[in-house]
């Protein structure tokens, strides 16, 4: 005789309601702490000269986006963020103040910033390895990971008349790195990232060849479906 066990719309309605009260306590514990939260413990973040041109935000962004943050081991909802690109820093804003501060990064696990999940890795500075410590953002979280590092850089330019030299930021090459069997690979081209892949080659050129996946066109996109696949391809 065959037995089927299925959770009841009771157990269901139970779990549901005990997971509503935990995240109604855990927003009134985040009211309650207040300024002495342990969010509120980086360091003062001093703006840029206003000479500058455009800004060092993820997304050039002009105002900060609200976004949950897992830092010194707890979750924060709904925290008002810019991650400055230039320097690898997440910021945010002094409780109840607008004075800006940016949050110390070893204690940052993750942060959702505008539909991009960063995760902050640290390195061993004694093992040779293609990933400096710092926010990546995590395109493909599966057995193996697809990273991008996102970088601004000051750049400069003469002012021909003026004598002088502006400075703007922009946006530098985007590099991408492949986590597999605990090594970082860094993976700019389909030759680079295939290679990793090694083990399935045959699958994954068929797969790439079947669904016309065009790196130059589009890097991330072709990284993470391919990582997709291959994780199919490893269950």
């Amino acid at each position: 005789m065959n037995y089927v066990f299925a959770q009841t719309n009771t157990d269901s309605l139970s779990e549901n309601r005990a997971l509503q009260i935990y995240a109604n306590a855990e927003d009134h514990f985040n009211k309650a702490l207040g300024p002495q939260s342990r969010l509120y413990n980086g360091i003062a973040y001093l703006p840029y000269d206003k000479s500058i041109k455009g800004n060092p935000y993820f997304m050039d962004a002009i105002a900060a986006s609200p976004g949950p943050v897992k830092y010194d081991g707890y979750l924060y909802k709904n925290v008002k963020l810019y991650y400055d690109l230039n320097k690898d820093e997440l910021i945010t804003y002094l409780y109840n103040s607008e004075l800006m501060m940016y949050l110390i990064a070893s204690k940052v696990t993750f942060f959702d910033l505008q539909g991009h999940r960063f995760v902050f890795i640290k390195t061993n500075p004694s093992v040779i390895n293609p990933v400096k410590e710092g926010y990546y953002d995590a395109l493909y979280d599966g057995k193996i990971k697809v990273l991008a590092k996102r970088i601004k850089t000051i750049q400069g330019e003469s002012n021909l008349g003026q004598g002088g030299i502006s400075s703007y930021f922009t946006n530098t090459a985007t590099d991408c790195y492949l986590y597999k069997n605990d090594t970082y690979y860094k993976v700019n081209s389909e030759g680079s990232f295939t290679a990793v892949l090694k083990d399935h080659a045959k699958e994954v050129k068929q797969f790439i060849k079947e669904n016309k996946i065009k790196f130059r066109k589009d890097k991330e996109s072709a990284m993470i479906a391919i990582a997709t696949y291959y994780d199919h391809l490893t269950q």
